[in-house]
């Protein structure tokens, strides 16, 4: 039985976010913690919630155990429907032609049987990884009033960065006129956000048409495809908070932007909440030397140190004595007693020895990724643990059950990478 819908999401999830490093390592980059007790791709969720959207199609594909787990049936999104709801859609072996997704437009291509059952007018294609809040039901009724065919979310950015992005061209109807991928010399300030709409005939009649194309893209095929057809295509433009986490640098100061004495983008509207599937049910814990400063602290954490300027996940332990400062300490960490950590990532689980000394000394460029493990900041990775009483410097990457042994005269030097298997 076909059930019609108006709009579906399509929520591409399956992103490795190799820019993350040790992040991603053992786990997708939507289902990163963000903000203590958050996951990235609780926003894209929420989005289609608060906009009216209850059915919302889910691509995995990289490491997708933890994202499956956190995205289970949709509950906290409101998204447990019987006809609609939230679907994890993999990739599934098939008669003949079996494969991964190869690209963006891939991925929504392989799932045309699942958008079909709902007989939409219009579908609505997500990135999973990045931070913002919108309305995606004012970006449709822009669809609408254009009678569009196609509409692209932009944002406006500087020219300097421009170069980045897909680039959008507009007349003075905001109708798209041209597209530049990532132009040497851009022609307009209007970047893609990756986000698009589009009428369902459409977009199943480009699917179809570019289904060979190696890798299948959305800003390399669908959009050029769509363009030479000369089908209307409008930018929505849109002028709140939107934030690409997908580097090191860009996760960290996202996080602390949160903390800011009037954040520019606050977790707590009530108009406009932000849901997530939180295991931790118990309290926060504040020991009688403990001291808080700017921070978000989630449920469940015990702090008998320290903690300044810092987004400290659920569950975690922070030891007595210890100082935590412009740090990310994700859910379940172990800080021991008397340590000292400064602009330090410190990934789920990770357990680090009483005494420790994280992020002191001079920047020195990392020795295997300086584009990614840079900014002075410590990356730990998962699962770690760091020995007691070590001095670890800046732009340092740690991943692996280290010892003492790891550590020659007690330090690692600023710019170290250091794995154990």
């Amino acid at each position: 039985m076909i059930v019609k819908k108006e709009m579906i999401a399509m929520l591409l999830a399956g992103g490795q976010g190799s820019r993350l490093g040790i992040l991603t390592s053992d786990v997708a980059k939507p289902a990163v913690s963000f903000g203590g007790k958050y996951r990235i791709i609780d926003f894209p969720l929420s989005n289609c919630i608060n906009s009216g959207i209850d059915t919302v199609g889910v691509l995995t594909q990289y490491m997708p155990l933890r994202l499956n787990t956190h995205v289970g049936i949709g509950i906290p999104w409101d998204l447990d429907k019987n006809v609609g709801g939230v679907s994890v859609l993999s990739p599934y072996e098939k008669i003949q032609n079996t494969e991964w997704y190869t690209g963006t437009a891939n991925a929504i291509y392989q799932n045309l049987s699942y958008m079909e059952s709902f007989n939409p007018d219009y579908v609505l294609i997500l990135s999973g990884d990045h931070i913002y809040k919108m309305d995606y039901e004012a970006m449709l009724e822009f669809h609408k009033q254009n009678a569009a065919d196609v509409t692209i979310a932009v944002m406006p950015v500087s020219m300097e960065e421009a170069s980045r992005f897909g680039i959008m061209i507009t007349d003075e109807n905001s109708r798209i006129i041209d597209f530049e991928e990532k132009p040497e010399h851009p022609r307009s300030n209007l970047a893609s956000m990756g986000i698009y709409i589009f009428n369902w005939k459409t977009l199943k009649e480009a699917l179809l048409a570019n289904k060979d194309e190696k890798g299948m893209d959305f800003g390399k095929h669908i959009i050029p495809y769509c363009r030479e057809n000369e089908e209307p295509l409008y930018a929505y433009e849109f002028n709140g908070y939107w934030k690409d986490v997908g580097t090191l640098a860009s996760y960290w100061e996202a996080n602390m932007e949160l903390i800011d004495i009037v954040p520019e983008f606050n977790l707590y509207e009530e108009y406009w909440k932000i849901y997530t599937n939180s295991t931790s049910i118990t309290p926060q814990f504040f020991g009688p030397e403990s001291a808080i400063e700017r921070a978000i602290v989630g449920e469940g954490t015990e702090i008998y140190g320290k903690v300044y300027n810092s987004v400290i996940g659920c569950d975690v332990t922070i030891g007595e004595g210890s100082v935590v400062r412009d740090s990310i300490i994700m859910n379940g960490a172990v800080i021991g007693a008397g340590c000292s950590l400064e602009k330090v990532i410190c990934a789920e689980n990770a357990v680090i020895g009483e005494e420790s000394v994280l992020g002191e000394g001079e920047e020195i460029p990392n020795d295997s990724h300086p584009d990614i493990y840079c900014g002075g900041i410590v990356t730990i990775g998962e699962n770690s643990v760091i020995p007691a009483g070590v001095r670890i410097g800046k732009n340092v990457m740690i991943s692996g059950h280290t010892s003492e042994a790891n550590y020659p005269d007690g330090k690692l030097a600023s710019g170290r990478t250091l794995q154990v298997t």
